[in-house]
């Protein structure tokens, strides 16, 4: 029977710190004291017993309990001494990073990346490989074995990796096990296939979730990278293919049917030298079309899409042009969603996307003749790693409630 594999809500950002709730029963009343010293220490770092009931709005000693508890799960551990004020030195705590481990993973047409990170996000582990799979299956065993060796290579068995978030293109169907409109994976459409992909890297009990690739890299970015505290934010990702992630007030936004930000096929409007009819924006502006348009042009030394960006750094003019054209239709897709939407910042991400040198102002040139409200476009800070460091953060976000839920006292 297949393990569950969970449909994540979004990603957590941590609660607001205040009073102890007044009802419920005296055990009740004391997990709720012990979230809420462990999630001072989570989201404002070490403190002192004192600092901590200044925070939270807790007594001394009820705080006292509550790091007592939590000591004896494992969940918090004194870092030292506080010799700031009078008196004797107050004990200063800190929340275990040790108590799990998280890992995320990004599934790409080229490449498979793994990073394994403790409870603070620290990166403990690292695996970066060709993803030269010709099958589903074949994918599904690549994957786990990386993660299986990147949890080795960290020191750790398999048991202490608490939860594991994938990124992957297409739409994840956490019913049915399907990742829909995934083309440039063969096979990884497959009903099912995700439910085999649970079995794999949930059979140690570690909390799976699948996540759109751009998905990630806009929570990755809003956590990490360009996007920090943008409430609306755009994350256009631009490369074998083409996504968006979106975060309304911080968090994700996937529409009604996990399908918001699914922009590969916006229609592309006739005019132009290599748009004799409407089609498909991934069939216009995904990398294969920019070599494409270059080959029409006569851009003779460009192989690939990394390489009409040189020369159009060097000052090739076809090149330029090649460009200029991407350009014009990554505006179209941003002034579709800046209508709906109306994001405060439009990130760009993938190998494409990464060109916002050459790509940012003609975009804004073509954006300023439709809205006058057209968010700032700026690189991303993350680059490849952005889909990495979306599922630490989503993993993280999981685990640690995880880790509070399953506490039990550490055996001596």
């Amino acid at each position: 029977m297949a393990r569950e594999l969970r449909a994540i809500t979004a990603t957590e950002t941590g609660r607001p710190l205040g009073p102890a709730p007044q009802v419920g029963t005296p055990a009740s009343m004391r997990a709720l004291n012990q979230r809420l010293v462990l999630q001072r220490l989570r989201d404002h770092g070490e403190a002192t017993r004192p600092q901590i009931a200044g925070d939270t709005g807790l007594s001394k000693p009820t705080v006292g309990q509550a790091l007592l508890d939590l000591e004896q799960y494992g969940l918090v551990r004194a870092a030292g001494h506080s010799l700031s004020g009078p008196g004797r030195a107050a004990v200063v705590y800190r929340a275990a990073p040790e108590a799990g481990h998280v890992a995320g993973v990004d599934i790409g047409r080229r490449s498979i990346r793994v990073a394994v990170a403790d409870l603070d996000g620290s990166i403990v582990a690292r695996l970066d490989e060709p993803n030269r799979c010709r099958s589903a299956g074949a994918l599904v065993r690549t994957v786990s074995e990386a993660v299986s060796r990147t949890v080795a290579a960290a020191g750790l068995a398999p048991g202490d990796v608490v939860a594991t978030v994938v990124g992957t293109p297409g739409i994840p169907d956490a019913r049915t096990g399907t990742v829909h409109r995934a083309p440039n994976l063969p096979g990884w459409e497959r009903k099912g296939l995700l439910h085999e992909l649970a079995d794999e890297l949930g059979a140690h009990g570690s909390q799976l979730v699948v996540e759109n690739d751009a998905n990630l890299c806009a929570v990755g970015e809003h956590a990490l990278g360009a996007a920090l505290g943008v409430d609306v934010l755009v994350c256009l990702t631009v490369g074998t293919g083409i996504g968006m992630g979106v975060l309304v007030d911080g968090r994700l936004f996937r529409g009604a049917h996990g399908a918001a930000g699914e922009i590969a096929d916006l229609p592309v409007g006739s005019g132009g030298a290599r748009a004799k009819r409407p089609g498909p924006m991934e069939d216009a502006a995904a990398a294969h079309a920019v070599v494409a348009h270059a080959r029409e042009l006569g851009v003779g030394k460009a192989r690939t899409a990394k390489d009409v960006f040189r020369l159009a750094r060097e000052g090739d003019p076809l090149a330029r042009q090649v460009v200029e054209a991407e350009a014009v239709h990554l505006a179209h897709v941003v002034a579709a969603v800046t209508a709906v939407l109306d994001p405060g910042l439009i990130v760009l991400g993938g190998g494409i996307g990464g060109n916002a040198d050459l790509l940012a102002e003609p975009m804004r040139r073509t954006l300023a003749a439709t809205t006058p409200f057209a968010a700032e476009i700026i690189a991303g800070q993350l680059g490849s790693e952005a889909v990495l460091a979306g599922a630490i953060t989503t993993a993280l976000g999981t685990a640690r409630e995880l880790v509070f839920d399953r506490r039990e006292p550490r055996r001596a």
